[in-house]
């Protein structure tokens, strides 16, 4: 206990640095699939694209077939998405974050099957996976 009062900056410093590591593990988010889980929702054709990246991004190469819907104005263009409420809807943006929004946004629209790629883009580049332009 003696440590703990002679050394109570470093000791908050310890507990202030672990905490903040384990935040971003704490907080809820949508469901995600991996790259591989993707290919195969791609491969059984009732999946439809949704990329939230600004146009400029999408432009530079994005996933075959993707949809491009900026994540600013999801919520405005929804009603594109409607015709496939009864399908699986993959999200995708450069890294997970954005798609992790955009996941949310589309489940209180009313969408049940939504998912975003694990890692974004990113990832899937990373994987070697095709893109197109």
């Amino acid at each position: 206990m003696k440590f703990i009062i002679d050394n109570i900056f470093i000791v908050s410093i310890v507990v202030l640095s672990g905490g903040a590591l384990l935040w971003p593990a704490l907080l809820p988010r949508g469901k995600r699939a991996s790259t591989l889980q993707v290919t195969q929702l791609m491969n059984r054709g009732k999946t439809v694209l949704v990329d939230v990246r600004d146009a400029e991004e999408f432009a530079k190469g994005h996933l075959r077939d993707a949809k491009n819907i900026p994540l600013a104005d999801l919520s405005s263009r929804i009603a594109e998405l409607d015709k496939a409420k009864n399908k699986t809807i993959v999200v995708m943006c450069q890294t997970g974050a954005r798609a992790d929004k955009a996941t949310k946004i589309l489940e209180a629209a009313g969408f049940a099957d939504v998912f975003s790629l694990d890692g974004g883009l990113t990832a899937w580049q990373a994987a070697g996976l095709p893109t197109a332009k």
